[in-house]
């Protein structure tokens, strides 16, 4: 390579590492806010609350404990009794009574194995039996939340909370406390033998105590650092993975796959950045553990020679030998504990996530007492609806206008008028910050969410469908319906041929998002399960843009069939659907521009009129 394409690869390199830098910059910004927050290394109130969800297994933990305490003991006593053994009958020769002691020895032996067995086994058990329901208190929580949660949230990061962060959870309940409460208790176990054994020894022991903190403590916060970043990290490759995947259409589209890919290799290199970090200070802080006991037992070796040697208080080889057992029993722990306390670094971390989503308010309730009326007549108003996705930009501005029963009213405007805004007010999706909007005469602030739902059928713009047949999904909103109730909906839809000219028909499995449908055989689906649903109040989103001309024009007929007596609301662009709407309510900038019967407004030439004419060609 020559030094001018030397230099030319170092500027690319260079202006490479730029974009990664402002690439990072701007998602940890957009992704990471919520990962600002100080964190306590280790939280007792979060390890209370993580353990709450072991209550319903309290049985088995109480067996649990019961195997932790059992074996906790008997390690010890194991490390004691091969001292003895050697100690006793090996020193004195005593063929008979070492052969008891061994057969005394290897029952025991069996007898901790087999608690060992049970105290493994319930803590999987019980660790997976938390998560479950963790997992599942998570998503049912998720559901609970408004659609403001939603936009704000990156699905990739809501993905990220169901999956490693509850993993990093599971494994924080099944291994860090009880693997911990064994090895602290095997160390107080042999601390005691050691201290009847010879309590000078012991001494020299528990000089390690002091070390062994300032370690600690010198180490959790840098690792606690260190497990934050490393999650927060891996949560934004999760993020932008989901989002690449979602949009991949477009990325290849634009041939963006480059681009898109130098993205992800930032997040990567920074991901193994902090993993490396990570990695660096458990590397540092584990050996210098493991050093701290092998020094000791150097010592240890030391002071117990000179103790044997001792002419005036001599002490035995074999319980020399003996302490050792003990002792090499006693520091075995330390390293195991080191990895424990990394271990529950990373649980805590994604406890601490996971618990934030539960604890996620929705940013507006039901009212205890919400109105479930008997009956819906379907009359909407909207008076003087204030509303913004974002503080201090508002999207909605003093919006009023009245639909009603039976009316059908056209929602029209650019894009960005705020059109869908007011369906989703209307739908309950969202509630107003300002202003009102009324339901037969009720507030939605006091009506029943769920009663008003059921009461409301919707055809979003961007039909979404459910993993399953095109049968599943057509009667999801109304279980009980047969084969022949869905056939009859679509039949009158006109569109039962294009749906069993499928292969299998309505058995045609649908993949993720609709995929193995066409973009207009996914909306005749969605429009045959609003039809199927039978609502009082129906919102068609720009209902028929996916269906071609010739498909359009033969469900007009069942389009009107379905709006006919039930208050309609159509979002469209295509104005020629509109000509049979009872009122047509322009929109602009969030405000209402003009509204009126379509003729009405056609003869004003405002607005609409000008609208009407672009579309159709039509002059007032």
């Amino acid at each position: 390579m020559s030094d001018q394409e030397k230099a030319k690869a170092a500027n690319e390199r260079k202006v490479a590492g730029i974009v990664d830098r402002e690439v990072l910059d701007r998602i940890r910004k957009q992704r990471g806010d919520e990962d600002e927050r100080a964190q306590a290394p280790l939280s007792f109130r979060l390890i209370r609350r993580l353990f709450g969800f072991a209550a319903p297994y309290r049985r088995k933990m109480i067996g649990l404990f019961i195997t932790v305490g059992a074996r906790a003991l008997q390690l010890p006593v194991l490390a004691w009794g091969a001292g003895a053994i050697i100690n006793g009958p090996v020193e004195r020769g005593d063929l008979k009574q070492l052969t008891w002691s061994v057969v005394a020895f290897v029952a025991f032996a069996v007898i901790t194995e087999l608690t060992f067995r049970y105290r493994i086994k319930w803590a999987l058990e019980i660790g997976e039996s938390v998560i479950h329901d963790l997992r599942a208190a998570m998503f049912r929580h998720w559901l609970g939340l408004t659609m403001g949660y939603f936009n704000r949230q990156p699905v990739g990061r809501l993905i990220s909370r169901l999956t490693g962060d509850a993993e990093n959870v599971r494994v924080g309940v099944q291994n860090v406390l009880f693997v911990s409460l064994v090895q602290a208790g095997q160390m107080l176990g042999c601390a005691v033998l050691m201290a009847i054994e010879d309590w000078r020894l012991f001494l020299v022991v528990l000089g390690i105590a002091p070390v062994v903190w300032v370690m600690n403590h010198y180490f959790r916060g840098r690792l606690s650092a260190a497990y934050r970043r490393q999650s927060d990290s891996f949560s934004r490759i999760t993020a932008t993975m989901a989002e690449s995947v979602g949009g991949i259409r477009v990325t290849q589209s634009f041939s963006r796959e480059r681009v898109n890919a130098d993205h992800f290799r930032a997040l990567v290199e920074d991901h193994a950045h902090y993993n490396f970090v990570a990695a660096r200070t458990s590397g540092t802080f584990l050996p210098l553990l493991e050093l701290n006991g092998q020094l000791f037992m150097a010592l240890l070796v030391v002071i117990g020679g000179g103790h044997v040697l001792d002419p005036d208080q001599p002490m035995s080889l074999g319980s020399m030998i003996q302490f050792f057992f003990l002792a090499g029993l006693f520091f075995s722990p330390i390293t195991v504990l080191g990895n424990m306390f990394n271990e529950a670094l990373t649980a805590m971390a994604g406890a601490e996530r996971v618990f934030s989503v539960l604890d996620t308010q929705p940013d507006w309730t039901d009212p205890p007492d919400a109105k479930e009326p008997a009956s819906l007549e379907g009359r909407v108003e909207l008076r003087e609806v204030g509303f913004s996705y974002e503080p201090d930009r508002p999207v909605l501005k003093g919006v009023s206008f009245t639909a009603e029963p039976g009316e059908c009213v056209a929602i029209v405007g650019a894009t960005g008028g705020g059109k869908s805004t007011v369906a989703g007010l209307i739908a309950k999706f969202y509630v107003p910050e300002s202003g009102a909007v009324l339901i037969d005469g009720n507030d939605t602030r006091d009506l029943s969410s769920r009663w008003l739902h059921a009461h409301l059928g919707i055809v979003p713009q961007q039909n979404h469908l459910f993993g399953g047949t095109i049968l599943e999904n057509i009667r999801i909103v109304k279980p009980g319906a047969d084969r022949e109730e869905v056939r009859a909906a679509l039949e009158q839809l006109d569109c039962l041929e294009t749906i069993e000219n499928i292969p299998k028909g309505l058995d045609a499995e649908v993949g993720e998002r609709g995929s193995g449908l066409s973009l207009g055989q996914r909306q005749l689906v969605c429009f045959a399960r609003a039809l199927i649903a039978d609502p009082r109040i129906l919102i068609l989103d720009e209902a028929t843009s996916a269906i071609d001309p010739l498909t359009e024009a033969r469900t007009q007929r069942a389009m009107r069939a379905l709006m006919a007596g039930r208050t309609s609301f159509v979002l469209a662009h295509r104005l020629s659907t509109l000509r049979h709407a009872n009122r047509v309510v322009v929109m602009a900038h969030g405000e209402v521009a003009e509204q009126g019967t379509p003729e009405e407004l056609i003869a004003s030439g405002g607005a609409f009129a000008e609208l009407w004419q672009h579309a159709t060609g039509e002059r007032s």
